[in-house]
């Protein structure tokens, strides 16, 4: 059974930074690349980051190039995105996801706040 686990969300003031990690379990985790998508209040879900199955190719949304980093540890089956400079529009529910034909898997989200 897929599992695909979020944390470290929270409150965080402007210009501040956190660390999400998403704990995955039930697939072979080392031979999917891996996103990160976020779904801000009354928007639609969009693509933050992603990363290769090996951990060698990374692409980013326009957004958050420069301030967020997706990384990723096979032998922990956890993928990770280091989020800096955060901004009020980075607040959202933010959610890892990868896709095994024919569906997309996700997660249940870990919330980030960013206020002041």
């Amino acid at each position: 059974q897929v599992q695909l686990v979020e944390s470290g969300g929270g409150l965080v003031q402007p210009g501040g930074s956190l660390r999400l990690s998403c704990a995955a379990s039930g697939f072979s985790f080392s031979t999917y690349a891996m996103s990160w998508y976020r779904q801000a209040p009354g928007k639609e879900r969009e693509f933050v980051a992603r990363i290769a199955s090996a951990g060698g190719n990374t692409n980013y949304a326009d957004s958050v190039k420069g301030r967020f980093a997706i990384s990723r540890d096979n032998a922990k089956n956890t993928v990770y995105l280091q989020m800096n400079s955060l901004k009020p529009e980075d607040t959202a529910v933010y959610y890892c996801s990868y896709y095994q034909p024919p569906r997309d898997y996700w997660g249940r989200g870990t919330q980030v706040t960013v206020s002041s």
